[in-house]
């Protein structure tokens, strides 16, 4: 049998109009795959470059139908997805379009429960931070109530409050590039050779920890000096326990050793 005419050149596959495909109508070049109109695809009717996956309009896709680039899952329009159906980047999780979730249908970011418009939630629905609770909002206000911190209410309005601490480095989910993944890494996420890594997942009290060891001192003071602190609350939300022998009490406020430790390298020579 004749094999079927090709326009474009250096094609071993057939009705190519672009160049040395291998596969079966292809419009772009260097596809493996068939249909695709963009280049070096291994999937089928791709229009991005890269992918193994099929259906994708962006690149370097392993999973199926992302308009998103970077994405084991599918049907992402956002980026680095290892879940399904986000808009947003680096989910492990399915519809969020927030960002670096593990949980589900979320708006906000960093959240391991469901369907949260708030961050840093393992609770689910709540519009708040950092709640292992469920549904923490109130319902037909008009006006703004004073903040509830550690279960009790204060006397202060979250927008007049400006002793939050910084949780830039609080993340239930981390994009690991290929060059830094372990073997054992590679071989329980093989897409990470057309996505050049994989979105790892953490548990929520994991993400703590790490967040914790890396945030700096100061930082850490900024949560024992939170309105209702409360260290039990805060060991139950969180896992981090403030009450171990690393804290000291001066004058009922409690300080880390190594808070104190560099507050006295600039008072003493």
């Amino acid at each position: 049998m004749t094999k079927d005419t090709n326009s474009g050149n250096s094609n071993s596959g057939n009705s190519n109009s672009g160049n040395s495909n291998s596969g079966d109508w292809n419009s772009g070049n260097s596809n493996s795959g068939n249909g695709n109109s963009g280049n070096s695809n291994s999937g089928n009717r791709n229009s991005g470059d890269s992918n193994s996956g099929n259906w994708n309009s962006d690149n370097s896709n392993s999973g199926n139908r992302n308009s998103g680039d970077s994405n084991s899952g599918n049907r992402n329009s956002g980026n680095s997805n290892s879940g399904y159906w986000n808009s947003g980047n680096s989910n492990s999780g399915d519809w969020n379009s927030g960002y670096w979730n593990s949980g589900n249908s979320n708006s906000g970011n960093r959240n391991s429960g469901d369907s949260n418009s708030g961050y840093w939630n393992s609770g689910d629905s709540n519009s708040g931070n950092s709640n292992s609770g469920n549904s923490n909002s109130g319902m037909f206000n008009t006006d703004e109530p004073n903040m509830r911190m550690f279960n009790k209410d204060t006397d202060i309005k979250r927008s007049d409050f400006n002793g939050f601490p910084l949780m830039e480095y609080f993340n239930v989910s981390y994009w690991i590039s290929e060059d830094k993944m372990t073997e054992e890494e590679k071989k329980k996420n093989p897409t990470h050779k057309t996505t050049g890594g994989y979105t790892k997942k953490v548990e929520y009290k994991e993400a703590w920890e790490i967040f914790w060891r890396r945030t700096p001192e100061e930082n850490k003071q900024k949560f024992l000096d939170l309105p209702n602190f409360d260290a039990e609350i805060f060991k139950e939300i969180t896992g981090i326990d403030v009450n171990e022998s690393n804290m000291i009490d001066i004058d009922g406020k409690k300080w880390s050793k190594d808070t104190i430790k560099e507050a006295l390298k600039h008072h003493v020579s």
